[in-house]
Protein backbone atom coordinates (compact mmCIF):
# COMPACT_ATOMS: atom_id res chain seq x y z
CA UNK A 1 0.00 0.00 0.00
CA UNK A 2 1.45 3.36 -1.04
CA UNK A 3 1.47 6.48 1.15
CA UNK A 4 -1.65 7.96 -0.50
CA UNK A 5 -3.68 4.76 -0.01
CA UNK A 6 -2.54 4.52 3.60
CA UNK A 7 -3.56 8.12 4.27
CA UNK A 8 -7.00 7.52 2.69
CA UNK A 9 -7.39 4.35 4.76
CA UNK A 10 -6.61 6.17 8.01
CA UNK A 11 -9.02 9.01 7.23
CA UNK A 12 -11.72 6.49 6.34
CA UNK A 13 -11.32 4.81 9.74
CA UNK A 14 -11.34 8.17 11.54
CA UNK A 15 -14.38 9.65 9.78
CA UNK A 16 -16.53 6.55 9.40
CA UNK A 17 -18.60 5.02 6.60
CA UNK A 18 -19.50 8.32 4.93
CA UNK A 19 -15.84 8.96 4.05
CA UNK A 20 -14.52 7.63 0.76
CA UNK A 21 -11.65 5.15 0.47
CA UNK A 22 -11.15 4.28 -3.24
CA UNK A 23 -8.80 1.41 -2.41
CA UNK A 24 -11.39 -0.13 -0.07
CA UNK A 25 -10.90 -1.70 3.35
CA UNK A 26 -9.36 -5.09 4.05
CA UNK A 27 -11.24 -7.70 6.08
CA UNK A 28 -9.27 -6.72 9.20
CA UNK A 29 -9.97 -3.03 8.57
CA UNK A 30 -13.68 -3.78 8.21
CA UNK A 31 -13.64 -5.43 11.64
CA UNK A 32 -11.77 -2.46 13.07
CA UNK A 33 -14.25 -0.07 11.45
CA UNK A 34 -17.21 -1.95 12.91
CA UNK A 35 -15.67 -1.76 16.40
CA UNK A 36 -15.10 1.98 16.02
CA UNK A 37 -18.61 2.52 14.65
CA UNK A 38 -20.19 0.68 17.57
CA UNK A 39 -18.65 3.19 19.97
CA UNK A 40 -18.33 6.36 17.92
CA UNK A 41 -21.06 6.35 15.25
CA UNK A 42 -23.32 9.40 15.12
CA UNK A 43 -26.94 8.80 16.05
CA UNK A 44 -29.15 7.80 18.97
CA UNK A 45 -27.19 4.70 19.96
CA UNK A 46 -28.94 2.40 17.51
CA UNK A 47 -25.88 1.99 15.33
CA UNK A 48 -27.67 3.41 12.29
CA UNK A 49 -25.13 6.13 11.66
CA UNK A 50 -25.95 9.47 10.10
CA UNK A 51 -25.81 11.19 6.78
CA UNK A 52 -22.76 13.35 7.50
CA UNK A 53 -20.00 14.28 9.90
CA UNK A 54 -17.41 12.41 11.86
CA UNK A 55 -17.91 9.72 14.43
CA UNK A 56 -19.80 10.31 17.67
CA UNK A 57 -20.93 8.09 20.55
CA UNK A 58 -23.50 5.36 19.96
CA UNK A 59 -22.66 1.97 21.51
CA UNK A 60 -25.71 -0.01 22.56
CA UNK A 61 -26.28 -1.11 26.14
CA UNK A 62 -26.68 -4.90 25.84
CA UNK A 63 -24.21 -6.75 28.06
CA UNK A 64 -23.57 -9.61 25.56
CA UNK A 65 -23.11 -7.12 22.73
CA UNK A 66 -20.72 -4.99 24.78
CA UNK A 67 -18.77 -8.08 25.87
CA UNK A 68 -18.35 -9.09 22.20
CA UNK A 69 -17.30 -5.55 21.35
CA UNK A 70 -14.68 -5.60 24.13
CA UNK A 71 -13.30 -8.80 22.66
CA UNK A 72 -13.21 -7.24 19.18
CA UNK A 73 -11.29 -4.14 20.21
CA UNK A 74 -8.72 -6.31 22.02
CA UNK A 75 -8.25 -8.21 18.75
CA UNK A 76 -7.90 -5.16 16.50
CA UNK A 77 -6.12 -2.57 18.65
CA UNK A 78 -3.06 -2.42 20.92
CA UNK A 79 -3.59 -2.45 24.68
CA UNK A 80 -3.05 1.32 25.08
CA UNK A 81 -5.80 2.06 22.53
CA UNK A 82 -8.13 -0.53 24.08
CA UNK A 83 -7.81 1.21 27.44
CA UNK A 84 -8.73 4.57 25.87
CA UNK A 85 -11.77 3.08 24.12
CA UNK A 86 -12.93 1.34 27.31
CA UNK A 87 -12.65 4.62 29.20
CA UNK A 88 -14.61 6.41 26.45
CA UNK A 89 -17.34 3.78 26.66
CA UNK A 90 -17.62 4.25 30.42
CA UNK A 91 -17.37 8.06 30.48
CA UNK A 92 -19.44 8.95 27.42
CA UNK A 93 -22.03 6.20 27.29
CA UNK A 94 -22.71 5.38 30.92
CA UNK A 95 -21.93 1.67 30.73
CA UNK A 96 -20.76 1.39 34.34
CA UNK A 97 -23.65 -0.83 35.40
CA UNK A 98 -22.66 -3.40 32.78
CA UNK A 99 -19.51 -4.02 34.80
CA UNK A 100 -21.74 -5.73 37.34
CA UNK A 101 -22.13 -8.57 34.83
CA UNK A 102 -19.48 -11.31 35.39
CA UNK A 103 -19.09 -11.92 31.65
CA UNK A 104 -17.93 -8.31 31.29
CA UNK A 105 -15.11 -8.87 33.75
CA UNK A 106 -13.70 -11.58 31.50
CA UNK A 107 -13.71 -9.32 28.44
CA UNK A 108 -12.21 -6.05 29.71
CA UNK A 109 -8.57 -4.98 29.43
CA UNK A 110 -7.43 -4.35 33.02
CA UNK A 111 -5.92 -0.93 33.74
CA UNK A 112 -5.79 1.65 36.52
CA UNK A 113 -8.82 3.59 35.24
CA UNK A 114 -10.91 0.43 35.13
CA UNK A 115 -9.89 -0.40 38.70
CA UNK A 116 -11.06 3.05 39.79
CA UNK A 117 -14.41 2.45 38.11
CA UNK A 118 -14.80 -0.97 39.74
CA UNK A 119 -14.00 0.45 43.17
CA UNK A 120 -16.64 3.14 42.73
CA UNK A 121 -19.19 0.32 42.11
CA UNK A 122 -17.93 -1.82 44.99
CA UNK A 123 -20.88 -1.17 47.31
CA UNK A 124 -23.50 -2.16 44.72
CA UNK A 125 -21.83 -5.24 43.24
CA UNK A 126 -23.47 -8.63 43.68
CA UNK A 127 -21.15 -11.23 45.21
CA UNK A 128 -20.41 -13.01 41.93
CA UNK A 129 -19.45 -9.77 40.20
CA UNK A 130 -17.31 -8.72 43.18
CA UNK A 131 -15.22 -11.87 42.93
CA UNK A 132 -14.70 -11.27 39.22
CA UNK A 133 -13.82 -7.64 39.94
CA UNK A 134 -11.28 -8.73 42.55
CA UNK A 135 -9.57 -10.88 39.94
CA UNK A 136 -9.31 -7.89 37.58
CA UNK A 137 -8.01 -5.63 40.34
CA UNK A 138 -5.51 -8.30 41.38
CA UNK A 139 -4.07 -8.44 37.86
CA UNK A 140 -3.56 -4.67 37.77
CA UNK A 141 -2.11 -4.50 41.28
CA UNK A 142 0.32 -7.39 40.67
CA UNK A 143 1.52 -5.72 37.48
CA UNK A 144 2.04 -2.37 39.24
CA UNK A 145 3.92 -4.03 42.09
CA UNK A 146 6.28 -5.73 39.64
CA UNK A 147 6.95 -2.37 37.98
CA UNK A 148 7.56 -0.23 41.06
CA UNK A 149 8.74 -2.48 43.89
CA UNK A 150 12.45 -2.85 43.10
CA UNK A 151 13.02 0.84 42.30
CA UNK A 152 11.09 1.98 45.36
CA UNK A 153 12.91 -0.31 47.78
CA UNK A 154 16.31 0.53 46.30
CA UNK A 155 15.91 4.31 46.37
CA UNK A 156 14.14 4.51 49.72
CA UNK A 157 16.54 2.14 51.50
CA UNK A 158 19.47 4.10 50.09
CA UNK A 159 17.91 7.30 51.38
CA UNK A 160 17.46 5.78 54.85
CA UNK A 161 21.07 4.65 54.91
CA UNK A 162 22.32 8.05 53.80
CA UNK A 163 20.08 10.06 56.13
CA UNK A 164 22.47 9.28 59.00
CA UNK A 165 25.75 11.18 59.27
CA UNK A 166 29.13 9.98 60.49
CA UNK A 167 32.55 11.64 60.84
CA UNK A 168 34.29 8.31 60.22
CA UNK A 169 33.04 7.06 56.84
CA UNK A 170 34.44 3.64 56.13
CA UNK A 171 34.50 3.85 52.36
CA UNK A 172 35.05 6.60 49.80
CA UNK A 173 31.54 5.91 48.51
CA UNK A 174 30.18 6.83 51.95
CA UNK A 175 31.68 10.35 51.93
CA UNK A 176 29.22 13.21 51.46
CA UNK A 177 31.55 15.50 49.51
CA UNK A 178 29.23 18.51 49.46
CA UNK A 179 28.82 18.44 53.25
CA UNK A 180 32.55 17.75 53.71
CA UNK A 181 33.53 20.78 51.62
CA UNK A 182 31.14 23.03 53.51
CA UNK A 183 32.49 21.76 56.85
CA UNK A 184 36.11 22.47 55.81
CA UNK A 185 35.87 25.83 54.07
CA UNK A 186 38.00 27.34 56.85
CA UNK A 187 40.85 25.08 55.72
CA UNK A 188 41.06 26.45 52.18
CA UNK A 189 44.66 26.87 50.90
CA UNK A 190 44.59 29.56 48.17
CA UNK A 191 48.17 28.91 47.08
CA UNK A 192 47.18 25.34 46.21
CA UNK A 193 43.59 26.16 45.23
CA UNK A 194 42.33 23.34 47.39
CA UNK A 195 40.62 22.50 50.69
CA UNK A 196 42.21 20.32 53.34
CA UNK A 197 39.42 18.00 54.55
CA UNK A 198 40.35 17.80 58.23
CA UNK A 199 36.86 16.59 59.06
CA UNK A 200 35.06 14.13 56.85
CA UNK A 201 31.27 14.00 56.73
CA UNK A 202 29.93 10.68 55.60
CA UNK A 203 26.75 8.73 55.20
CA UNK A 204 26.09 6.33 58.04
CA UNK A 205 24.58 2.91 57.63
CA UNK A 206 21.39 2.28 59.54
CA UNK A 207 20.21 -1.28 59.25
CA UNK A 208 18.59 -2.28 62.52
CA UNK A 209 15.06 -1.59 63.62
CA UNK A 210 12.52 0.90 62.34
CA UNK A 211 14.31 4.11 61.39
CA UNK A 212 11.62 6.19 59.70
CA UNK A 213 7.86 6.59 59.97
CA UNK A 214 5.82 7.10 56.79
CA UNK A 215 2.15 8.06 57.01
CA UNK A 216 0.10 8.10 53.81
CA UNK A 217 -3.28 9.89 53.91
CA UNK A 218 -5.39 9.39 50.78
CA UNK A 219 -8.42 11.44 49.76
CA UNK A 220 -11.21 9.13 48.51
CA UNK A 221 -13.09 11.75 46.47
CA UNK A 222 -14.10 10.59 43.00
CA UNK A 223 -11.42 12.51 41.09
CA UNK A 224 -8.69 10.76 43.07
CA UNK A 225 -9.42 7.21 41.87
CA UNK A 226 -6.11 6.62 40.06
CA UNK A 227 -4.19 8.16 42.96
CA UNK A 228 -5.89 5.78 45.40
CA UNK A 229 -4.80 2.79 43.29
CA UNK A 230 -1.18 3.87 42.97
CA UNK A 231 -0.89 5.01 46.60
CA UNK A 232 -2.20 1.67 47.85
CA UNK A 233 0.39 -0.22 45.83
CA UNK A 234 3.23 2.04 46.96
CA UNK A 235 1.98 1.80 50.53
CA UNK A 236 2.22 -1.99 50.37
CA UNK A 237 5.76 -1.82 48.97
CA UNK A 238 6.88 0.62 51.69
CA UNK A 239 5.22 -1.51 54.36
CA UNK A 240 7.31 -4.48 53.23
CA UNK A 241 10.51 -2.63 54.24
CA UNK A 242 11.61 -3.39 57.80
CA UNK A 243 13.42 -0.05 58.09
CA UNK A 244 10.11 1.80 57.74
CA UNK A 245 6.96 1.89 59.81
CA UNK A 246 4.27 2.63 57.25
CA UNK A 247 0.69 3.65 57.99
CA UNK A 248 -2.07 4.16 55.43
CA UNK A 249 -5.22 6.16 56.09
CA UNK A 250 -8.08 6.89 53.67
CA UNK A 251 -10.67 9.55 54.26
CA UNK A 252 -13.76 11.34 53.05
CA UNK A 253 -15.93 12.79 55.81
CA UNK A 254 -14.75 9.85 57.93
CA UNK A 255 -11.26 8.50 58.52
CA UNK A 256 -10.41 4.81 58.06
CA UNK A 257 -7.04 3.33 59.04
CA UNK A 258 -6.16 0.51 56.60
CA UNK A 259 -2.65 -0.12 57.89
CA UNK A 260 -3.51 -3.67 58.94
CA UNK A 261 -4.44 -4.50 55.33
CA UNK A 262 -1.19 -3.17 53.84
CA UNK A 263 0.17 -6.65 53.24
CA UNK A 264 -2.46 -6.95 50.49
CA UNK A 265 -3.15 -3.80 48.46
CA UNK A 266 -6.24 -5.42 46.92
CA UNK A 267 -7.77 -5.58 50.40
CA UNK A 268 -6.81 -1.94 50.88
CA UNK A 269 -8.52 -0.94 47.66
CA UNK A 270 -11.71 -2.80 48.48
CA UNK A 271 -11.65 -1.08 51.86
CA UNK A 272 -11.98 2.31 50.16
CA UNK A 273 -15.19 4.01 49.15
CA UNK A 274 -14.65 6.45 46.31
CA UNK A 275 -16.77 9.60 46.28
CA UNK A 276 -18.43 11.62 49.01
CA UNK A 277 -17.33 14.66 50.96
CA UNK A 278 -13.86 15.56 52.21
CA UNK A 279 -12.67 16.49 55.71
CA UNK A 280 -8.92 16.87 55.34
CA UNK A 281 -8.52 18.46 58.75
CA UNK A 282 -10.03 15.41 60.47
CA UNK A 283 -7.65 13.12 58.56
CA UNK A 284 -4.59 15.19 59.45
CA UNK A 285 -5.64 15.25 63.10
CA UNK A 286 -5.79 11.44 63.10
CA UNK A 287 -2.42 11.16 61.35
CA UNK A 288 -0.79 13.47 63.89
CA UNK A 289 -1.55 10.82 66.48
CA UNK A 290 0.38 8.23 64.44
CA UNK A 291 3.60 10.26 64.45
CA UNK A 292 5.81 9.59 67.47
CA UNK A 293 9.18 10.73 66.05
CA UNK A 294 8.58 13.98 64.13
CA UNK A 295 12.21 14.41 63.04
CA UNK A 296 12.19 10.93 61.54
CA UNK A 297 8.74 11.05 59.93
CA UNK A 298 7.33 11.71 56.48
CA UNK A 299 3.67 12.61 56.12
CA UNK A 300 2.23 12.29 52.59
CA UNK A 301 -1.18 13.85 51.96
CA UNK A 302 -2.72 12.94 48.59
CA UNK A 303 -5.72 15.20 47.98
CA UNK A 304 -7.28 17.76 45.65
CA UNK A 305 -7.40 20.02 48.76
CA UNK A 306 -11.11 20.79 48.55
CA UNK A 307 -11.75 20.97 52.28
CA UNK A 308 -15.24 20.37 53.63
CA UNK A 309 -14.10 20.76 57.22
CA UNK A 310 -12.32 23.59 59.01
CA UNK A 311 -9.82 25.09 56.56
CA UNK A 312 -7.93 27.31 59.02
CA UNK A 313 -7.42 24.42 61.42
CA UNK A 314 -6.22 22.20 58.61
CA UNK A 315 -3.54 24.74 57.69
CA UNK A 316 -2.55 25.18 61.34
CA UNK A 317 -2.09 21.44 61.71
CA UNK A 318 0.17 21.25 58.65
CA UNK A 319 2.22 24.19 59.98
CA UNK A 320 2.51 22.50 63.38
CA UNK A 321 3.69 19.23 61.83
CA UNK A 322 6.30 21.04 59.76
CA UNK A 323 7.49 23.08 62.77
CA UNK A 324 7.86 19.85 64.77
CA UNK A 325 10.24 18.46 62.15
CA UNK A 326 7.93 16.29 60.07
CA UNK A 327 8.69 16.25 56.35
CA UNK A 328 5.28 17.09 54.85
CA UNK A 329 4.50 16.13 51.24
CA UNK A 330 1.25 17.24 49.58
CA UNK A 331 0.38 15.57 46.28
CA UNK A 332 -2.54 16.84 44.23
CA UNK A 333 -2.42 13.58 42.29
CA UNK A 334 -0.33 10.43 42.10
CA UNK A 335 -1.06 9.44 38.51
CA UNK A 336 0.09 9.83 34.92
CA UNK A 337 -2.65 12.34 34.09
CA UNK A 338 -1.28 15.31 36.04
CA UNK A 339 -3.17 17.40 38.59
CA UNK A 340 -6.97 17.27 38.49
CA UNK A 341 -9.11 20.22 39.53
CA UNK A 342 -7.85 21.30 42.93
CA UNK A 343 -8.30 24.10 45.46
CA UNK A 344 -5.73 26.67 44.37
CA UNK A 345 -6.26 28.84 47.43
CA UNK A 346 -5.30 26.02 49.78
CA UNK A 347 -2.39 25.02 47.54
CA UNK A 348 -1.08 28.61 47.65
CA UNK A 349 -1.46 28.76 51.44
CA UNK A 350 0.56 25.57 51.81
CA UNK A 351 3.25 26.84 49.44
CA UNK A 352 3.63 29.98 51.54
CA UNK A 353 4.54 27.84 54.55
CA UNK A 354 7.11 25.90 52.53
CA UNK A 355 4.93 22.92 51.65
CA UNK A 356 4.53 22.82 47.85
CA UNK A 357 1.43 21.05 46.50
CA UNK A 358 2.04 19.33 43.18
CA UNK A 359 1.16 16.32 41.04
CA UNK A 360 3.57 13.41 40.87
CA UNK A 361 3.77 10.55 38.38
CA UNK A 362 4.15 6.99 39.69
CA UNK A 363 7.58 6.75 38.03
CA UNK A 364 8.83 9.77 40.03
CA UNK A 365 7.28 8.80 43.37
CA UNK A 366 10.15 6.55 44.60
CA UNK A 367 12.66 9.35 44.02
CA UNK A 368 10.33 11.81 45.74
CA UNK A 369 10.10 9.55 48.80
CA UNK A 370 13.88 9.19 48.86
CA UNK A 371 14.27 12.98 48.80
CA UNK A 372 11.70 13.41 51.57
CA UNK A 373 13.36 10.77 53.77
CA UNK A 374 16.71 12.52 53.38
CA UNK A 375 15.11 15.82 54.35
CA UNK A 376 15.81 17.54 51.05
CA UNK A 377 13.92 20.80 50.34
CA UNK A 378 10.94 19.64 48.30
CA UNK A 379 10.48 23.02 46.63
CA UNK A 380 13.83 22.46 44.90
CA UNK A 381 12.86 18.89 44.02
CA UNK A 382 9.62 20.06 42.42
CA UNK A 383 11.35 22.81 40.41
CA UNK A 384 13.95 20.34 39.18
CA UNK A 385 11.37 17.82 37.99
CA UNK A 386 9.04 20.39 36.46
CA UNK A 387 11.93 21.69 34.37
CA UNK A 388 12.98 18.19 33.34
Amino acid sequence: MNAVDERERRWRLVLGREAQCPSGLSTADQGMDAALEALYNRGDGSGNGSSSGERSAGLGGSAPRVARWLGDIREYFPSSVVQVMQKDAMDRLGLHQLLLEPEMMEAVEPDVHLVGTLLSLNRVMPDQARESARAVVRRVVDDLERRVAQKTRSLVQGAIDRSARTHRPRRAADIDWNATIRRNLAHYLPEHNTIVPQTLVGYGRRSRGVQKDVVLAIDQSGSMASSVVYASVFGAVLASMKTLRTSLVVFDTAVVDLTEQLTDPVEVLFGTQLGGGTHINKAIAYCQGLISKPNDSVFVLISDLYEGGVREEMLRRVAAMKAAGVQVVVLLALSDEGAPFYDRRNASALAEMGVPAFACTPDAFPELMAAAIQGQPLTSWVEKHQDA
